[in-house]
């Protein structure tokens, strides 16, 4: 029974993971195009510990850190999926209204989970 579990599990996990990877790879693609680097950052979430693909849904927002602002694609749970890499305040606001411009919406909550640690969202700074 043990064996059957631990199976179940792997392929859980391995199919969150083929499906999150194709959503993650989506948002890098748009934000890609949209600024002209783009890493993929996660595929898959662990919730009550199950995993599951990042969310098919993709929204838009902004963390600071001490490099820079980062605009960051998430699903609707805040479970980041792609980002660009540390910018300038005027260059991080025009890439942040390009991608509002593209039908993307603004990530509404207040923070944002990168695998365990959680960041407070700052795009009201660029507006």
């Amino acid at each position: 029974m043990h064996i059957v579990l631990k199976i179940h599990y792997i392929m859980q996990y391995f199919q969150a993971v083929q499906i999150g990877k194709q959503r993650a790879n989506k948002a890098q693609m748009i934000l890609f195009d949209i600024s002209g680097f783009a890493m993929l950052t996660l595929t898959t979430k662990k919730i009550d510990g199950k995993f599951f693909p990042v969310g098919e849904e993709t929204f838009v927002t902004v963390i600071k850190t001490s490099d820079g602002f980062i605009i960051i694609l998430v699903d609707e749970d805040g479970f980041t999926k792609a980002q660009t890499k540390a910018l300038e305040k005027e260059e991080a606001k025009k890439i942040f209204n390009k991608i509002l411009a593209s039908d993307i919406a603004e990530f509404s909550r207040k923070e944002i989970k990168i695998w365990t640690d959680t960041f407070p969202t700052v795009q009201d700074e660029l507006k």
